[in-house]
């Protein structure tokens, strides 16, 4: 069965160093997105890039205690996006979020 529905997504850039009460951040909010029941989450490790402060971070052999960046991405219904948010507000400290509405193609089997 398929459905299509108009969505919002969710991207979360930040370090992958980041923690909230001596947990990696980006943990905290994939349980935090689970919690709320959203309807999926996936952290996508980059293997290079930079942030505000230009500092470039690579996954070369010679950085393998590099800092490389995060992305997390959530698709779900505005409301939904919009209740994680809150959450986001009061726990990143440094990062940057960005949303964009997209059409979503959801694929179930029929139970």
């Amino acid at each position: 069965m398929k459905f299509l529905e108009e969505d919002v997504l969710l991207r979360i850039f930040m370090s992958e160093t980041a923690r909230l009460n001596g947990k990696l951040l980006y943990e905290e909010i994939i349980m935090k997105a689970r919690e709320m029941k959203l309807a999926g989450a996936t952290v996508i490790r980059g293997v290079m890039g930079f942030g505000a402060d230009s500092h470039l971070h690579s996954a070369k052999l010679v950085d393998l205690g590099s800092n490389l960046p995060i992305i997390i991405e959530i698709v779900d219904q505005e409301d939904k996006i919009e209740k994680i948010l809150f959450y986001l507000g009061e726990i990143l400290k440094d990062g940057f979020v960005t949303l964009e509405k997209v059409r979503a193609i959801k694929y179930r089997e029929k139970k």
